[in-house]
């Protein structure tokens, strides 16, 4: 059978409420952030008639452990809430890469702040 050279899942402007931040209004409550994440599963077979689900990465899952891993508990850095993204997406079977970025959507009035990263293969 033929691969495709590479598959990525993706994700885009993924919005919700988190608790995140170290100044004291962002540990009063969530404030809105968005997210945006690419999941590199390498070289795949190409899928030329409907298949199993249960044969690839269900992007399903990968939306909810955003969600989960964002909302589970305050985090102080978004640099760390990076950390435990990609670590906990690496995780997933077949995932080689994965490229994240969460955008705090109101934390100034005249900008959004985001900050992404990028681990395993590319």
């Amino acid at each position: 059978m033929r691969r495709n050279n590479r598959q990525i899942i993706h994700l885009q402007g993924l919005r919700f409420g988190a608790n995140l931040g170290v100044l004291d209004f962002e540990r009063e409550g969530p404030q809105p952030i968005q997210v945006d994440a690419e999941v590199n599963l390498g070289a795949q077979m190409i899928v030329s008639r409907d298949a199993d689900i249960g044969h690839v990465l269900d992007y399903r899952r990968v939306r909810q452990i955003i969600i989960d891993e964002c909302t589970a508990e305050h985090t102080d850095l978004l640099e760390a809430l990076l950390g435990k993204l990609c670590t906990r997406l690496m995780k997933l079977a077949g995932v080689v890469g994965v490229r994240i970025k969460v955008t705090k959507l109101e934390i100034f009035e005249d900008c959004q702040v985001a900050i992404s990263a990028e681990c395993g293969q590319w």
